[in-house]
C-alpha cells in the first residue's frame, strides 16, 4: 500500500504538505498542489480518511437508521439528511431495521465500530433501553418521526393535533360517522393520531362508535392492503359511515379502492382523508386530501442538529423540536 511519505517524496514536499493538500487547505501554493495531486495520481494513492479521523476523534460520518426502506417517507428524509451532511463534508451510512429492535441494536453496534460521529434514528420503538443508554452516555443522537418517552433530542410533528385538525375538518363539512384506519398502536405516532381522532369527535359532541375503529396492528408495510381490508370489512358488514380518516396516505389509497369496489363514489358517498402527503397523493383519482408532513425538512433539520451535537458547540439538554404540518384539501373530501 502506498504511504503518504512516498507521495511526499515523489512530489518533493513534506508529508504535512501532502496532508494539507488532501484536506483542502488554502495555505498551499497552487503549483505545489498540482505537484502533490500529480504524485497522488501517479502512485494511485488512496488516503485512509478513517485513520486520519481517529487522530482528531472525528470520522466525518453519521449513521442514519430507519425502520423500513420501503416506506416512501424515508427516502425523502434521507435526502434531507444527505444534502446537509454533504454540505459540511460528512458521509451518511444508512441502515434498515425492518421494524426489528434486535436489528436496530446490531446496526447501532456496527455503526459505532465504524466510529460514526453521530446517529439519526427513526426507532422501531418497542424497546428503547439501548437508546436511553446512548443518550446517557452523551453520544450525539437525534430521534426522528417517532417520538419516544425518553429524554433525547427529537424532530417530530404534533401527530395528535394534526389528526385532530383533519377529523375536525370532516366534522365541519357535515360528516358525522367517521371511520378510522388507525395503524399500529405500539407506535406512539399512531396512538397520538388515534387520540386526536377521538378527541375531535368528543369535542364536537359526537359519540365514539367502536365499530368504526378499524385497522391492523401489525408491522407490515402493506398499508394500502390494510386500508383496503379495513374499509372493505366495514362495507361487507353494512356498517354505515360517511368518511374515513386513514392514518397514512397508503391506507387511504386502499380505502378508496375498497369504496370503489363496492360501486360507491369518493367523495360523493364517502369522503377519505389521509396522512403524509406523499408525492403521488395528488395524482390518484380523486386527488387525496391529506395531512402534509415536511419530511425533507425533518431530515435536514436532524442532520443539522446531530452535527451541532458532534461539534464543540454541543448545547446542553435534550430538546423535542416540533415541525409544522399542514392540512391539504383536495378532491377526496366534500
Amino acid at each position: 500500500m502506498v504511504t503518504i511519505k512516498e507521495v511526499a517524496k515523489k512530489a518533493g514536499v513534506s508529508p504535512s504538505t501532502v496532508s494539507r493538500v488532501l484536506n483542502g487547505s488554502d495555505v498551499v501554493a497552487e503549483d505545489t498542489k498540482e505537484k502533490v495531486m500529480a504524485a497522488v495520481k501517479s502512485l494511485n494513492y488512496r488516503p485512509n480518511f478513517l485513520a486520519q479521523g481517529l487522530k482528531d476523534g472525528k470520522t466525518k460520518t453519521i449513521g442514519l437508521i430507519i425502520p423500513n426502506i420501503r416506506n416512501p417517507i424515508y427516502p425523502v428524509i434521507a435526502r434531507g439528511v444527505e444534502d446537509v451532511a454533504r454540505k459540511y463534508g460528512y458521509t451518511v451510512i444508512l441502515c434498515n431495521t425492518d421494524e426489528d429492535t434486535e436489528i436496530e441494536k446490531e446496526s447501532i453496534q456496527k455503526l459505532r465500530k465504524r466510529w460514526v460521529d453521530g446517529l439519526i434514528i427513526a426507532p422501531a420503538a418497542k424497546k428503547v433501553e439501548h437508546l436511553e443508554e446512548l443518550e446517557q452516555e452523551g453520544f450525539p443522537m437525534v430521534v426522528i418521526v417517532r417520538k419516544l418517552d425518553i429524554k433525547a433530542n427529537m424532530i417530530v410533528i404534533d401527530n395528535f393535533q394534526a389528526a385532530y385538525d383533519a377529523v375536525s375538518f370532516l366534522i365541519k363539512t357535515g360528516h358525522r360517522r367517521i371511520a378510522i384506519v388507525k395503524g399500529n398502536q405500539q407506535l406512539a405516532l399512531y396512538r397520538d393520531r388515534f387520540s386526536g381522532y377521538k378527541q375531535a369527535l368528543l369535542d364536537a359532541g359526537i359519540p365514539i362508535e367502536y365499530e368504526l375503529i378499524t385497522g391492523d396492528d401489525s408491522d407490515s408495510i402493506q398499508w394500502s392492503l390494510d386500508g383496503y381490508n379495513a374499509v372493505n370489512s366495514l362495507l361487507n358488514r353494512n356498517i354505515e359511515f360517511d368518511a374515513v380518516f386513514a392514518t397514512t396516505d397508503l391506507r387511504a389509497i386502499g380505502a378508496i379502492r375498497a369504496i370503489k369496489d363496492h360501486n360507491l363514489r369518493v367523495p360523493d358517498d364517502i369522503s377519505v382523508i389521509g396522512f403524509d402527503n406523499l408525492e403521488f397523493s395528488s395524482l390518484i383519482d380523486p386527488p387525496l386530501s391529506t395531512v402534509s408532513q415536511p419530511f425533507y425538512d425533518i431530515g435536514a433539520r436532524a442532520a443539522s442538529k446531530v452535527l451541532q451535537l458532534c461539534s464543540k458547540d454541543n448545547p446542553s439538554g435534550a430538546m423535542v423540536e416540533i415541525m409544522p404540518s399542514e392540512l391539504i384539501i383536495r378532491k377526496s373530501t366534500r
